[in-house]
Protein backbone atom coordinates (compact mmCIF):
# COMPACT_ATOMS: atom_id res chain seq x y z
CA UNK A 1 0.00 0.00 0.00
CA UNK A 2 1.89 3.25 -1.04
CA UNK A 3 1.35 6.78 1.07
CA UNK A 4 -0.70 7.80 -1.54
CA UNK A 5 -3.30 4.93 -1.16
CA UNK A 6 -3.15 6.23 2.70
CA UNK A 7 -3.79 9.12 2.12
CA UNK A 8 -7.10 8.64 -0.24
CA UNK A 9 -8.61 6.22 2.63
CA UNK A 10 -7.79 8.89 5.31
CA UNK A 11 -9.82 11.40 3.26
CA UNK A 12 -12.87 8.77 2.41
CA UNK A 13 -13.10 7.63 5.84
CA UNK A 14 -13.39 11.38 7.80
CA UNK A 15 -15.21 12.61 4.91
CA UNK A 16 -12.66 15.54 4.44
CA UNK A 17 -12.66 18.07 1.03
CA UNK A 18 -9.61 19.23 -0.08
CA UNK A 19 -9.49 22.42 1.81
CA UNK A 20 -9.92 20.45 4.79
CA UNK A 21 -6.78 18.88 4.41
CA UNK A 22 -4.88 22.05 3.21
CA UNK A 23 -6.23 23.37 6.09
CA UNK A 24 -5.19 20.28 8.31
CA UNK A 25 -1.57 20.61 6.75
CA UNK A 26 -1.02 24.10 7.78
CA UNK A 27 -2.06 23.10 11.55
CA UNK A 28 1.30 21.94 11.33
CA UNK A 29 2.82 24.54 9.09
CA UNK A 30 3.19 22.65 6.17
CA UNK A 31 1.80 24.75 2.94
CA UNK A 32 0.12 22.93 -0.30
CA UNK A 33 -1.99 23.97 -2.67
CA UNK A 34 -5.25 22.38 -4.21
CA UNK A 35 -3.45 21.57 -7.37
CA UNK A 36 -0.54 19.80 -5.79
CA UNK A 37 -3.11 17.75 -3.59
CA UNK A 38 -4.83 16.77 -6.50
CA UNK A 39 -1.96 15.29 -7.80
CA UNK A 40 -1.89 13.00 -5.32
CA UNK A 41 -5.23 11.47 -5.49
CA UNK A 42 -5.13 11.02 -9.40
CA UNK A 43 -4.72 7.24 -11.05
CA UNK A 44 -0.75 6.01 -10.69
CA UNK A 45 -1.16 6.22 -14.87
CA UNK A 46 -2.89 9.95 -15.57
CA UNK A 47 0.30 12.07 -16.70
CA UNK A 48 -0.12 14.35 -13.71
CA UNK A 49 0.09 11.73 -10.70
CA UNK A 50 2.44 12.41 -7.86
CA UNK A 51 4.21 10.20 -5.58
CA UNK A 52 3.05 10.95 -2.09
CA UNK A 53 6.36 11.49 -0.52
CA UNK A 54 6.90 10.45 3.49
CA UNK A 55 7.12 14.17 4.41
CA UNK A 56 3.44 14.82 3.29
CA UNK A 57 2.19 11.99 4.84
CA UNK A 58 4.38 12.60 8.33
CA UNK A 59 2.89 16.36 8.23
CA UNK A 60 -0.78 15.20 7.36
CA UNK A 61 -0.79 12.41 10.41
CA UNK A 62 0.79 15.70 12.79
CA UNK A 63 -1.72 17.84 11.60
CA UNK A 64 -4.68 15.30 11.35
CA UNK A 65 -3.89 14.70 15.62
CA UNK A 66 -3.76 18.15 16.28
CA UNK A 67 -7.17 19.04 14.36
CA UNK A 68 -8.37 15.61 16.40
CA UNK A 69 -7.50 16.22 20.10
CA UNK A 70 -6.21 19.58 19.75
CA UNK A 71 -2.70 20.94 20.34
CA UNK A 72 -0.57 19.75 22.83
CA UNK A 73 -0.32 21.96 26.31
CA UNK A 74 2.92 23.22 26.53
CA UNK A 75 5.05 22.25 29.61
CA UNK A 76 3.90 22.82 33.34
CA UNK A 77 0.55 23.30 31.13
CA UNK A 78 -1.96 21.01 32.87
CA UNK A 79 -4.55 19.75 29.80
CA UNK A 80 -7.62 21.69 29.26
CA UNK A 81 -9.85 18.53 29.18
CA UNK A 82 -9.96 16.65 33.06
CA UNK A 83 -11.59 13.74 31.26
CA UNK A 84 -9.32 11.11 32.22
CA UNK A 85 -8.57 12.71 36.15
CA UNK A 86 -12.27 12.38 36.64
CA UNK A 87 -13.19 9.24 34.85
CA UNK A 88 -12.89 6.06 37.29
CA UNK A 89 -12.77 2.63 35.79
CA UNK A 90 -15.75 0.51 36.32
CA UNK A 91 -15.41 -2.45 39.23
CA UNK A 92 -16.23 -5.63 38.06
CA UNK A 93 -17.50 -8.18 40.47
CA UNK A 94 -15.25 -11.34 38.94
CA UNK A 95 -17.20 -13.55 41.35
CA UNK A 96 -20.68 -13.10 39.35
CA UNK A 97 -19.03 -12.76 36.15
CA UNK A 98 -17.64 -16.71 36.98
CA UNK A 99 -20.30 -17.92 38.20
CA UNK A 100 -22.90 -16.96 35.79
CA UNK A 101 -20.53 -18.88 32.99
CA UNK A 102 -20.31 -21.59 35.33
CA UNK A 103 -24.15 -22.25 35.27
CA UNK A 104 -24.30 -22.05 31.45
CA UNK A 105 -21.80 -25.22 31.12
CA UNK A 106 -23.98 -27.29 33.30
Amino acid sequence: MTNNDILKKLRVAHKFRDTDIVDILALVDFRITKSELNALFRREDHPNYVECGDQILRNFLNGLVIHLRGPMPKKGEKPSGDDFAKAKPKKIDLNKTYNKSQKKSN
